[in-house]
């Protein structure tokens, strides 16, 4: 998965991915078949890593604490040094040439399925009267949406993690 994450798909190869698992060329195959079988299933397992993360929101106390609580764990792994720079599943889709259906679903899911947090957690802020009524919910899903994925490109570039946090904070204000 790190390596995949690291490098992406296109830029890994075979001998990379023998040398991180510590396999050879055979079993390699004889386990997953090919390096697109083996990319969905570190993506599988990137998902299921960062489910954690996921259950901030569907478990928050308040809209705005379960966006606040997600998005400084989500920069903090971003911006991580142990870890590759961004997102295994942000680097997917800006690499997302592939025509592997099952993979452009995969990731697509994994997109729907974020902003179909968010909004249920707006929703719920709504009907508490945490979140202004007038607000349209759906453009700001898809607005954290956008801003959990552009946050793993500016981490990419950029070390500074004020700038983001202010970012967020200023999202939530306006919320």
């Amino acid at each position: 998965m790190l390596v995949f994450w690291e490098k992406g798909y296109e830029a890994t190869s075979i001998p990379d991915l023998l040398k991180a698992m510590g396999l050879s060329r055979s079993s390699l195959y004889e386990t997953f078949v090919d390096k697109q079988t083996l990319y969905v299933e570190a993506i599988h397992h990137y998902k299921k890593i960062g489910q954690n993360k996921r259950n901030l929101l569907v478990n928050a106390p308040s809209a705005k604490v379960g966006i606040r609580q997600y998005f400084d764990q989500h920069i903090t792994s971003a911006f991580n040094e142990d870890l590759p720079k961004g997102c295994l599943i942000t680097n997917a889709t800006i690499d997302m040439d592939s025509p592997d259906e099952e993979l452009r679903k995969l990731i697509r899911d994994r997109f729907e399925g974020l902003e179909q947090s968010f909004y249920e957690l707006l929703r719920k802020g709504q009907q508490t009267g945490e979140i202004d009524p007038k607000k349209d919910i759906k453009v700001l899903s898809h607005l954290l949406l956008n801003l959990n994925h552009s946050i793993n490109v500016i981490s990419k570039v950029k070390s500074d993690k004020k700038v983001v946090h202010d970012m967020i904070n200023t999202v939530i204000e306006m919320l």
